[in-house]
């Protein structure tokens, strides 16, 4: 989807289209001036000049997306918003509102889905279709395909989304950033030279940024620079794993199927402090931040069905180094105040003698609830919890 998380804000202020503007750093409540002051006009018609612009914010939070628009002044996905205001200080702010985004993926997916009934949910904005099988897939080697889900999302949603039609997945993720917003790009399996060689090896969906680091070093910027090296090089160099994954996929060789259904390994809630926070002197603070992480993570779990014996923790110190600890425990739940307890427990094993940025929970090791190893308490929907002494340790 394009821009997905702005592009449905704009569908509730359309007067915004073609400003540049970024999505996230807060909560719903952070426009609710906005909306306050001119409670007597529709949505629609509320002056842009009104709303609040990037140049003002103050905070840690980060983008989420933003319009093409902003992206020209080289705005992006998760880049912290005070860098971003010096970027494009004329861009207007709005918050996420994820019950309405998670509307519109529900809606765009089920849209895909009367189509081509082969996709696979790669998140809340993307996913892989399978055109094999699909009456007319291949007519113009899937274009026709291709529009007609573009034109159906549209007329369904109002929104628009970018589609890569290829061989596979590996190529049909790269095709699809090629012709935004709202574009197709058809890749056959002679364009591969031509068209993919050229880009740099982090267009290669599993290249991070360690192992683009490592091809730089070896003087390797371009997936052409990859192909151009013999199979035994590349393990030598990466291993046997990596360097036949590298040679395959420089080569747009991914045999890989569109999975319809597949099984979550973890579920997990985090969350970044607008200040930093520690451990002591912001004890209430954080106490109460934990416990709803617990309670958000545990209502995931019983909302989807599943439920966990691996509870973990993840912190974020004000140096931005990252800390993990988990605990493994002997019956799978998806109970609050177990999650809780547990948790507590992994966080007496880490450093809490820093200020903290990022709080987060985490449940894996994830099986369906009622199976063998999934306790009664796992299973049951669970009535409101009580609240518990806001207390970073408390049990």
């Amino acid at each position: 989807m394009d821009a997905f998380f702005a592009s449905v804000e704009l569908l509730r202020y359309p007067q915004l289209r073609g400003l540049p503007v970024v999505i996230g750093g807060g909560r719903r409540s952070v426009d609710d001036a906005v909306l306050q002051a001119h409670a007597d006009l529709p949505l629609s018609e509320i002056p842009a000049a009104a709303f609040p612009l990037l140049r003002d914010y103050v905070g840690r939070g980060v983008i989420t997306t933003a319009t093409y628009p902003a992206r020209q002044f080289g705005v992006g996905s998760a880049m912290g918003m005070m860098k971003a205001a010096k970027l494009c200080p004329q861009a207007i702010v709005l918050p996420v509102d994820f019950d309405e985004v998670r509307r519109f993926s529900r809606l765009f997916k089920s849209t895909i889905a009367e189509i081509a009934p082969v996709v696979e949910d790669r998140g809340i904005d993307e996913v892989y279709i399978d055109f094999t099988d699909v009456p007319g897939g291949q007519r113009e080697g899937g274009r026709v395909l291709a529009r007609l889900i573009q034109r159906a999302i549209f007329e369904r949603t109002g929104l628009t989304c970018s589609l890569g039609v290829a061989p596979n997945k590996l190529v049909a993720k790269m095709a699809s950033e090629f012709n935004k917003p709202n574009g197709i790009s058809i890749v056959y399996e002679a364009d591969i030279a031509s068209k993919i060689w050229p880009l740099p090896a982090r267009k290669i969906n599993g290249i991070g940024p360690k192992t683009d680091a490592r091809l730089a070093g070896l003087h390797l910027h371009t997936i052409g620079d990859i192909a151009a090296q013999p199979l035994d090089w590349l393990i030598d160099n990466f291993g046997s794993g990596t360097g036949q994954w590298l040679h395959d996929a420089a080569w747009g060789r991914d045999d890989r199927p569109v999975v319809t259904e597949s099984e979550p390994v973890s579920m997990s809630r985090e969350t970044t402090f607008e200040r930093d926070l520690h451990a002591v002197r912001d004890r209430a603070e954080l106490g109460e931040v934990f416990t709803q992480l617990c309670l958000q993570v545990a209502a995931d779990l019983q909302r989807k069905g599943y439920a966990g014996k691996t509870i973990g923790i993840k912190l974020r110190y004000d140096d931005f180094r990252t800390a993990t600890r988990d605990s493994t425990i002997e019956y799978a739940t998806a109970d609050a105040a177990t999650i809780r307890r547990v948790a507590g427990q992994c966080l007496k094993r880490v450093d809490l003698g820093r200020r903290l940025r990022l709080l987060g929970v985490r449940v894996g090791k994830l099986v369906k609830a009622g199976a063998a190893d999934a306790t009664a308490t796992a299973v049951r929907v669970q009535e409101p919890q009580p609240a518990w002494t806001p207390d970073l340790f408390g049990q």
